[in-house]
């Protein structure tokens, strides 16, 4: 084969390499990000050797240092996200719970049972996911609203907190200031007494002639 056939054949292995990695780049970030099964392709129940080798593959094949794509960071990112969102178990956890409910909501709205025929078929497969992304929605949409109110009862009590340390600090500072001033106040008083001697002394005498 001559060199100029080798170039071109290069260049086309190239081109394609290519395609594969943009293609990929783009259904990660096309993917529904809350659910990490998606995001790497998977489906729930699958072992972890799975979970890691998918995420090796995936991940050499995005990598920002081999191709050109500029929204391969992004892409490896979620992709390295999504794996250890399914590495930590509580997590995992979380999210099998979150597609059991969905399959769940669908049978009872259909009225099926877990034998239903329906279950098998690809529309129902299609309608598992879309129940999923808006359990895994309201989920999220739920822990959201639980963390905030729970910053706003730690901003509360923080704030309380706060002044009673201020509260203290008052005291303290009021303390220091009267026990400072204590000498003076001796003083004071010991000047003041000793004037009252000295007048009802006064009084006492009488005046000549």
């Amino acid at each position: 084969m001559a060199d100029d056939d080798l170039a071109a054949l290069a260049a086309l292995e190239s081109e394609e390499s290519e395609f594969k990695k943009d293609a990929e780049i783009d259904r990660i970030l096309k993917a529904f990000k809350l659910d990490a099964y998606s995001v790497l392709e998977l489906q729930p129940g699958v072992p972890e050797s799975d979970i890691k080798a998918t995420y090796r593959k995936k991940s050499l094949l995005i990598h920002p240092d081999k191709t050109r794509n500029p929204s391969a960071p992004d892409a490896f990112d979620r992709l390295k996200k999504a794996q250890t969102e399914l590495m930590d178990e509580a997590h995992r956890t979380r999210l099998d719970e979150a597609i059991a409910d969905a399959r769940m909501l669908l049978i009872r709205e259909h009225k099926w049972t877990v034998d239903s025929p329906e279950l098998k078929t690809d529309d129902f497969a299609k309608e598992w996911r879309e129940k999923t992304k808006e359990v895994l929605i309201d989920n999220e949409m739920r822990r959201r609203k639980q963390l905030k109110a729970q910053m706003q009862e730690e901003g509360r009590a923080q704030k309380k907190e706060d002044e009673e340390i201020e509260a203290r600090k008052r005291k303290r500072d009021h303390d220091v200031a009267w026990e400072a001033s204590r000498e003076q106040r001796i003083g004071s008083w010991r000047d003041f007494q000793s004037g009252e001697k000295k007048k009802k002394k006064a009084k006492k005498m009488k005046p000549i002639g």
